[in-house]
């Protein structure tokens, strides 16, 4: 089987354009396979199977070669076993061995145990792309393997790793440019997240498999006949939409399986001649396509023209079809299908040379400024990289018709920073379209931006509120610990100058600072100082401060109050049972799933943010106490907890018996009419005998809307009213606010 596995893999080299050089990929696959000789993954599997698939997702799936293939093969050698990375270096070379130490280093998945170090490695990752990207690439192929294994973890490290996936992988994945992995990577996670919503809706598509693809044929016909009549060398295949982009498209619009209409998407990918640009010739399909279906005006996507941060190049249309539906249609050439599926790799494959600078090299001359830069932690700094994860983009001009790619949601004030960082710092608006703005006004594409400035202009502390990119947030944090600075040192000095005052010398300086942090109640020096300094903390009355009159129980006790210091609980699994939360013994201890009953629901915290209720798919995070705190597993916080505190994650599950209320939102909206509110009522309090906290109605240009907060059970009791309220005549969407 392993040497199987090992010849599909030089298949797949051989059919690669890259310089072979079989020898190098053998000499590290019968090293890898000593090393890991006679290990097992948890899958029973033999441990060589894994480095082995990772390199073949490295050649086949993001198109490197023998340097990255051999690095794949050794990646977990210097991490599992007792080989070195200087043994790496003398067998394999110095560049094979400095990739192996970045991956070395990153080992384990991103993230560790603490959420310092989880976020820190995070940070360690970026910074392997000023060395090597393939560090990260090889990275991405070896979360890829992991995911496609994941069923052998226990559920609570299958929580922990799908919501790293979804929360770092599968957006970075996509903003180097890797379709396809980031796709399959969301998709994953989704499955592990929710197995019974993935499984149903895969089921859906597969069920409705046949017919579509009967409709793509006839959809295709007239178009293939029409490229074969222009000479075109094509292939054209459909594309279904995943599970995933379902259920996020049911949930963001809040419709039914049945109501989403462009499940199918067809994908021309052809070789353009010599005669035409390819712009030209992508521009001249489209004219084809359109004498045959008529096209959705507002739904043309020119991403040749201006290409997205992470590469890609297409051009999107959707036209109406043989049965009136809209199809999406995606035109490529087969340079810019490369460029979509495997990304960087095939980006500088493709560079014509160096004067080339593409939003791609911008992101990543991005990076490295923002890793150059301070931050404050390294979780301030995973937050305010995760902002810019996202390939969301909107194209704006400067007055002098240069384009600038900024995130969606990005504001004059990014716009400026992104420009220069002194244009940032004396913004005070710009004229947008030739109308003046706000430094806080979203942009738009397409808009035309003049940022204007003013010299006494100075950054604000509200500007992070307004901020999206993480260049703006990170001159900005930079800015202020500058003036921190600052105020610290004038606040030191103050100091000293008073206690010169005193006749005391700099040597009581430490006595006089913990003095003053006793009075002033605060933790930490520096923050002393800066009080100080800021004139915020006065020093008139140093002398008696750090002089104080002793009281009389001090005489007679100089030892303290006596208090005990609280105690704080590990965070183990045998600690549950002391908080009164039961762990489930039917099951391998090692999962840490816990059980929730009627009578131990009162020693957890039902999170506010996400409300959840019995039957909800939820996880656990026990804090340093020991106290657990149940979240909705897509509640956003539990989506940065599982992807920072990975080991104080808990699977859960429910075994309540309604005995306990709990308070829940619905949204509803419909056409108003005559009686409806009283119908709604109706349904609630006599169908179910729901009982109503709140009712919030309103009617506009004839629509009805209204916010319920009402008591129930627990989740199937919630989904029963949400569907029989929706079958109320005019009633057009009921939906849970999580909020």
């Amino acid at each position: 089987m392993i040497e199987q596995e090992f010849a599909s893999l030089l298949d797949a080299y051989a059919h690669t354009s890259h310089r072979q050089h079989v020898e190098r990929i053998e000499q590290a696959y019968r090293f890898a396979y000593k090393a890991h000789y006679g290990v097992r993954r948890l899958s029973g599997e033999p441990y060589i199977m894994h480095p082995l698939a990772v390199a073949k997702i490295v050649v086949s799936e993001i198109g490197l070669g023998s340097t990255s293939i051999s690095a794949a093969l050794l990646h977990d050698v210097v991490e599992d076993t007792d080989y070195t990375v200087a043994d790496i270096e003398n067998l394999f070379g110095a560049k094979i061995a400095q990739i192996v130490d970045g991956l070395t280093k990153i080992s384990g998945g991103v993230f560790g145990d603490k959420a310092s170090e989880q976020a820190e490695n995070f940070r360690k990752l970026l910074l392997t792309m000023s060395d090597d990207i393939r560090v990260v690439l090889i990275k991405i192929a070896d979360r890829l393997h992991n995911m496609r294994t994941l069923s052998a973890q226990p559920l609570n490290k299958q929580y922990k790793i799908a919501g790293e996936t979804q929360y770092i992988y599968a957006p970075l994945a996509h903003r180097l440019g890797l379709g396809s992995i980031k796709s399959e990577l969301e998709n994953l996670a989704f499955k592990y997240e929710h197995p019974d919503t993935y499984a149903e809706l895969k089921a859906k598509i597969e069920a409705d498999s046949i017919a579509r693809m009967d409709y793509f044929e006839k959809f295709a016909k007239p178009i293939r006949e029409k490229l074969k009549m222009l000479g075109y060398d094509f292939d054209l295949t459909a594309r279904i939409k995943s599970p995933y982009s379902i259920w996020v498209k049911m949930n963001t619009k809040h419709v039914t399986f049945e109501e989403i209409y462009d499940l199918l998407a067809v994908r021309i990918v052809f070789t353009p001649n010599q005669s035409f640009s390819e712009k030209d010739q992508c521009w001249m399909i489209y004219s084809a396509i359109t004498e045959i279906y008529r096209p959705h005006p507002e739904r043309i996507r020119d991403w040749i023209s201006t290409p997205k941060a992470n590469g890609y190049e297409a051009l999107h249309i959707t036209v109406m079809g043989q049965n009136g539906e809209w199809v999406e249609i995606q035109i490529r050439t087969r340079r810019m299908h490369e460029l979509a599926e495997q990304g960087l790799a095939a980006h500088w494959k493709y560079k014509t040379g160096v004067l080339e600078d593409t939003e791609l090299d911008k992101w990543i001359r991005d990076i490295k400024d923002v890793l150059a830069s301070e931050a404050p932690d390294a979780m301030a700094f995973l937050d305010t990289f995760k902002l810019n994860l996202f390939a969301k983009e909107v194209f704006v001009f400067t007055p002098n018709g240069d384009i600038q790619t900024l995130p969606q949601g990005a504001t004059v004030l990014d716009l400026a920073y992104q420009l220069h960082s002194e244009l940032g710092e004396h913004c005070i608006g710009a004229k947008v379209n030739h109308s003046l703005k706000s430094s806080d006004y979203i942009l738009h594409a397409g808009d035309q931006v003049e940022v204007l400035t003013a010299q006494q202009q100075q950054p604000q502390p509200e500007w992070l509120k307004y901020v999206t990119t993480a260049k703006a947030q990170q001159a900005l944090n930079g800015y202020f610990r500058k003036q921190e600075r600052q105020q610290e040192k004038l606040g030191e000095r103050r100091l000293l100058d008073a206690l010169d005052a005193l006749d005391l010398s700099e040597q009581h300086l430490d006595m006089a600072v913990q003095h003053l942090l006793n009075h002033y109640h605060l933790t930490k020096r520096n923050e002393l100082f800066r009080q100080i300094g800021l004139d915020a903390i006065k020093l008139q009355n140093l002398k008696d401060i750090i002089t104080p009159k002793r009281s009389i129980w001090a005489r007679i006790n100089p030892f303290g109050s006596g208090k005990e210091k609280q105690q704080t609980l590990p965070l183990d699994t045998t600690e549950s049972a002391e908080q009164g939360v039961q762990m489930d013994t039917r099951k391998d201890k090692s999962k840490r799933n816990i059980v929730l009953t009627d009578e131990n629901l009162k020693d957890v915290i039902l999170e506010e943010c996400c409300h959840p209720i019995p039957g909800d798919a939820v996880i656990g995070f026990k804090d340093t106490t020991g106290k657990m705190h149940v979240h909705y597993l897509n509640c956003p916080v539990a989506e940065r907890l599982k992807s920072s505190y990975g080991k104080a994650i808990y699977s859960i599950t429910w075994d309540t018996h309604r005995m306990t209320q709990y308070k829940e939102k619905l949204e509803i909206e419909g056409i108003d009419q005559f009686g409806l509110l009283v119908e709604m009522l109706r349904v609630i309090s006599d169908n179910f005998h729901i009982n109503l906290q709140e009712l919030h109605v309103t009617a506009n240009n004839g629509i009805f809307s209204a916010r319920i907060e009402l008591y129930v059970f627990d989740k199937q009791e919630l989904e029963e009213l949400i569907d029989s309220l929706k079958k109320l005549h005019n009633i057009q969407s009921v939906k849970r606010v999580f909020t």
